[in-house]
């Protein structure tokens, strides 16, 4: 083989055919992962060149087919088995139905600026100060507009704070029966939060995550920023 130099450029005389540039296109393609690891799409790309660019006077031999399809067929129930065993173990974490129905009658501590009474009738929930406050207070207020409890928390420091109602009047009845919004005066928390009671477990159709039903709503028990 010659070559020649042309403003320091070195040419070949020698040009690729189109089945050597397939096959190298489909290479290239097929490394993109680790050398020993070739996937179901690289392992058909592969199959498939072979079988367009064979010799037609010399083609592949049956048994080697067979062989190769037989592979393919391995490579495929392997891929298949690892999302399987990858749903199994989805589905026995921490979230599965028999972990969390043993959540049933706790409360869970979420996100929420919506307070429902537990099973006694008390509201309580959690406010996280990014500075101090000199007179924080929580009015917890009904559907139509009306605030049906101020709870004054005085100053504050940074950081958790909680609130609580027992849902009563100064004359030991009970004046509230659903939920609440909470509205925060005298600082803007970063996060509101308020304890719900869990009062049953859901496990949806489909493989989806275990629901833990609320007052407050269905939640996921990755929701959950504390039991009590």
């Amino acid at each position: 083989m010659t070559t020649t130099a042309t403003d320091n450029k070195v040419t070949s005389p020698w040009t690729v055919d189109a089945q050597t540039a397939t096959t190298n296109r489909n290479l290239r393609e097929t490394t993109t992962k680790a050398n020993d690891t070739v996937g179901v799409d690289g392992f058909l790309k592969l199959m498939t060149a072979q079988m367009q660019f064979q010799d037609p006077f010399e083609p592949m031999d049956n048994s080697q087919m067979v062989a190769q399809m037989a592979q393919f067929s391995q490579l495929a129930a392997s891929n298949d088995s690892n999302n399987l065993l990858a749903t199994i173990a989805q589905s026995v974490s921490g979230s599965r139905l028999s972990d969390a129905a043993s959540w049933i009658g706790k409360s869970m501590l979420v996100k929420s600026n919506i307070a429902a009474p537990d099973r006694y009738g008390q509201y309580a929930g959690e406010l996280t100060l990014d500075k101090d406050a000199d007179a924080l207070s929580v009015d917890l207020v009904d559907a139509s507009g009306g605030v049906v409890k101020t709870i004054d928390l005085g100053a504050r420091k940074a950081g958790a704070v909680s609130f609580y109602w027992d849902g009563l009047n100064e004359a030991k009845e009970s004046i509230a029966s659903g939920a609440l919004q909470v509205k925060v005066r005298g600082a803007t928390p970063s996060k509101v939060a308020t304890w719900a009671s869990i009062a049953a477990v859901q496990s949806p159709a489909g493989g989806a995550d275990t629901q833990l039903i609320t007052a407050l709503g269905n939640y996921s028990p990755s929701d959950a920023l504390r039991l009590g």
